[in-house]
């Protein structure tokens, strides 16, 4: 990742030394500070940063309105808000501004450093999780797999392609979110997501909701660990799982979603096939 040049624009001669001195700390190049829009819109147009943090609160407008006439002058600039206060409508606000980010008062420089990596991280990021998702997935699907039944799944018909399919009985999806937006499904037979259940709680003929309950969490359990195998590789992505949802029925079909990168394969298992099916975008997920 290339250097960032910053200007950092508050109201607060003492915010703008603290701020500058902690992004000195942690390797960015502060180029420039601001008082006011006025001098921010001439820092702005004079020195091209590739980064400015922004104060909500300055004599002559707040620090949204300061964004909008920055961006004027190049719309293609990073903002992220820094304040003493960050509630709801502040945050609600920022967002219809695409502000890249925002952290409040007083600024923790690692929590600074880490949000400006993840925003500066250009394509040859999406790259390297390109690179090694599919495998960590896989990984955590063999691991989770081989701890519940002392047996390693054998794979087969790996594809990169997103294409439409229909469903064994029952799917679980499962969302991602972080530097990039995702998901993971796995699929398999009403007969095969029933032995998993019973084979896991040692008891026969279970209520269709512990089923779909027990499907839900060992869905959960693999994506967590993979996006925790990622993270591990580099934190910038700092991937994380949303909540399951589970579909379930006869004659079920699952559409192709928007996504850059998919990868799925199917796993023989002593209880039946599983169908892996990963991808993730190159755009932002917008939290």
């Amino acid at each position: 990742m290339r250097d960032t040049k910053i200007v950092v624009v508050d109201d607060s001669p003492f915010s703008v030394a603290m701020i500058s001195k902690i992004l000195g700390e942690k390797g960015f190049e502060v180029i420039g500070s601001a008082n006011s829009l006025s001098e921010a819109v001439e820092a702005v147009s004079t020195l091209k940063p590739d980064l400015v943090t922004m104060d909500m609160t300055m004599p002559d407008a707040d620090g949204l309105e300061c964004t909008k006439a920055i961006r004027e002058v190049d719309p293609n600039l990073k903002v992220i808000v820094i304040s003493s206060m960050m509630d709801e409508e502040i945050m609600r606000k920022a967002k219809k501004e695409k502000v890249s980010g925002y952290i409040q008062k007083p600024v923790d420089g690692d929590e600074l450093s880490l949000l400006i990596r993840r925003i500066m991280a250009d394509e040859e990021l999406f790259v390297e999780l390109e690179q090694l998702y599919f495998t960590a997935f896989k990984e955590a699907l063999t691991d989770t797999y081989n701890k519940f039944f002392k047996s390693v799944p054998d794979y087969k018909n790996k594809k990169t392609s997103n294409d439409e399919y229909s469903s064994r009985g029952i799917s679980v999806v499962m969302g991602i979110i972080g530097k990039y937006s995702g998901r993971m499904i796995l699929d398999m037979s009403i007969h095969s997501t029933k032995g998993i259940a019973s084979g896991l709680l040692k008891k026969d003929d279970l209520a269709e909701e512990y089923v779909i309950n027990v499907m839900g969490e060992m869905a959960n359990i693999i994506a967590g660990n993979a996006c925790s195998m990622l993270n591990k590789k580099n934190e910038i992505w700092g991937l994380r799982v949303a909540p399951p949802t589970v579909v379930y029925g006869e004659s079920i079909t699952i559409s192709k979603l928007k996504l850059d990168t998919v990868t799925s394969v199917e796993a023989d298992t002593i209880l039946g096939e599983i169908y892996l099916n990963v991808g993730f975008n190159r755009s932002e997920c917008n939290e």
